[in-house]
């Protein structure tokens, strides 16, 4: 199976296939990979004239298969944008599995949706025919890649603790990250290192002082300081599930501080160990003192049964977020 990167590298070289769809969440790295297959069609021949965008929420399957299969208009490629292919019914994603079969040679047909069902027509022949992309979410050392992908794009060094430092202020948002590397990239001046101290000056998109407050509360149990933490974060209007996604970021760096606390090393170096830059040793080494390991545990399980809430549950996001986090402080073990 392609990756993202793929699609994106063969079509700088101006390689395109018949058809992509390209699947998953991260939003950023599937635009930058219909980006690259339009300008690759632009530079075929009549820029901004072969190129037909759709929206897949009532759409019949004809409609576009028609305009999948019409000439290019003086060049030798057309592109055909099917946004949102999972709001089309489960019948005219039929439809658009039989046009796999035999795509038109003359059109770069992509579809993009968040999920797709991979018992249907549609996923199974996308597969079979090394169509389907799966953008898959960015974690661990692959996100720590992107992130120093992005600043060398933009001509800098990154320091290892600037790169957890942006991670604590963003989270694992590649949208949030490329804003700001862009804020980064202004202010440190071209050419110039990017350090923990410029993260921590001009990156402002969560307030991490608030995520930190709600996790010492965790530790200590207290119900009110975590729900004015929370709601602190949510009137700044942070979505919820992001929220509990730094949550989980930040009770992990706990959690491999008390592991390297455990083994003897000094606080500056188990901060490093676990992950934070070193000014960070002295609040790190609190929470760690604050946590057990079974509280931990049953926080990272709540945690995850909170996420499926999230992603599933009709009731408000909100609300869903403060219940975890009165859970979260109640547990008295």
């Amino acid at each position: 199976m392609p990756s993202l990167h793929d699609v994106s590298k063969r079509a700088a070289k101006g390689s395109l296939d018949p058809v992509y769809v390209l699947i998953g969440s991260e939003r950023l790295l599937i635009d930058r990979a219909v980006d690259a297959v339009r300008k690759a069609v632009d530079a075929m021949g009549a820029p901004g004239f072969n190129v037909e965008v759709f929206d897949g929420k009532g759409l019949e399957a004809a409609r576009v298969i028609a305009a999948a299969r019409t000439l290019p208009m003086m060049a030798d490629m057309r592109l055909v944008l099917l946004r949102h292919v999972d709001a089309m019914t489960p019948s005219e994603q039929t439809h658009l599995a039989a046009y796999l079969d035999d795509p038109s040679e003359s059109t770069c047909f992509v579809m993009t949706a968040t999920k797709l069902d991979g018992r249907a027509k549609l996923a199974k022949a996308a597969k079979k025919k090394g169509y389907l992309v799966d953008a898959k979410p960015l974690r661990g050392a692959a996100l720590r890649e992107f992130i120093r992908g992005e600043a060398k794009a933009r001509e800098h060094g990154i320091a290892p603790q600037a790169i957890e430092a942006l991670l604590d202020a963003v989270g694992d948002d590649l949208a949030a990250i490329d804003d700001a590397m862009e804020r980064l990239s202004l202010f440190v001046g071209a050419g110039q290192r990017i350090d923990a101290e410029a993260v921590m000056t001009c990156v402002t998109r969560v307030r991490v002082e608030s995520i930190w407050s709600l996790v010492d509360a965790i530790g200590l149990k207290d119900r009110r300081k975590g729900i004015a933490a929370a709601q602190s974060l949510l009137d700044d209007r942070e979505p919820p599930l992001r929220l509990l996604a730094m949550v989980a970021r930040q009770l992990r760096i706990v959690a491999r501080m008390r592991e390297a606390l455990s083994e003897g090393l000094r606080p500056q170096e188990a901060a490093v160990r676990a992950g934070a830059p070193p000014f960070k040793a002295s609040d790190l080494t609190e929470s760690a003192r604050r946590f057990t390991a079974a509280s931990l545990g049953k926080a990272f399980t709540l945690i995850a049964e909170t996420d499926r809430a999230l992603k599933s549950s009709k009731r408000p996001p909100d609300l869903i977020l403060e219940d975890a986090v009165l859970e979260l402080c109640a547990d008295a073990s």
